[in-house]
């Protein structure tokens, strides 16, 4: 191993992960509002992020292919994820139009924070598409380099989750002048509505 076949290895595993996390998801829906709320974003940035590492070092370490002969597992999670995704979505489309939704107040969400985890690391354990994304494509990645290398670019990869959820969360508050007004959390929770219902059925049609 030389050191810049490391560096191209951790910039390559920035790169992919990048690519990975960054698109409109439940995960980063879910901490975008939680940041623009300001309610427990240090934690919901913390599950994130420590499931990703948990997960890449999963794939980097060959875990990948359990999951690919096991396709059981893979199905279970589907049904749970998408129930969970078309549950979260009512609930998100009746902030959006019901009576919650008529104070910007209201749109700050007051869950405690043992309910904020759970619902953090549903969003996250219960989509098998991070199982695809974090595990398997990552995982297949990974296993084209050689055994010192591969670990640099799982490395790179977790520092792309890192630094995601951390501006994701943190940096969601730059918005709060925008959600002072009512209209903008309506808007903000029917678009989170509509993207988790989009995943849940997309889930339940896969196959």
């Amino acid at each position: 191993m030389s050191v810049s076949s490391a560096v191209v290895a951790a910039v390559s595993g920035l790169g992919f992960g990048l690519s990975l996390i960054v698109a409109i998801g439940a995960q980063n829906a879910f901490v975008l509002r939680q940041g623009i709320s300001g309610r427990h974003v240090l934690a919901v940035v913390t599950v994130c992020a420590v499931s990703d590492i948990v997960l890449i070092a999963a794939g980097v370490g060959g875990f990948g292919v359990v999951v690919q002969s096991a396709p059981g597992v893979l199905v279970v999670a589907r049904y749970a994820g998408a129930a969970f995704l078309i549950g979260y979505a009512v609930l998100a489309a009746r902030r959006a139009f019901g009576s919650a939704a008529l104070s910007a107040e209201s749109g700050r969400t007051t869950a405690a924070l043992g309910a904020t985890v759970v619902t953090s690391l549903a969003l996250t354990w219960l989509n098998p598409h991070v199982y695809l994304d974090t595990v398997v494509l990552l995982g297949s990645l990974a296993s084209t380099y050689a055994s010192p290398d591969r670990w640099f670019l799982g490395a790179g990869a977790m520092l792309a989750s890192v630094l995601w959820f951390t501006a994701l969360g943190f940096g969601a508050r730059l918005l709060g002048p925008l959600f002072a007004r009512p209209r903008a959390w309506r808007v903000l929770d029917s678009v989170i509505a509509a993207v988790l219902l989009v995943l849940g059925l997309g889930l339940l049609c896969i196959g």
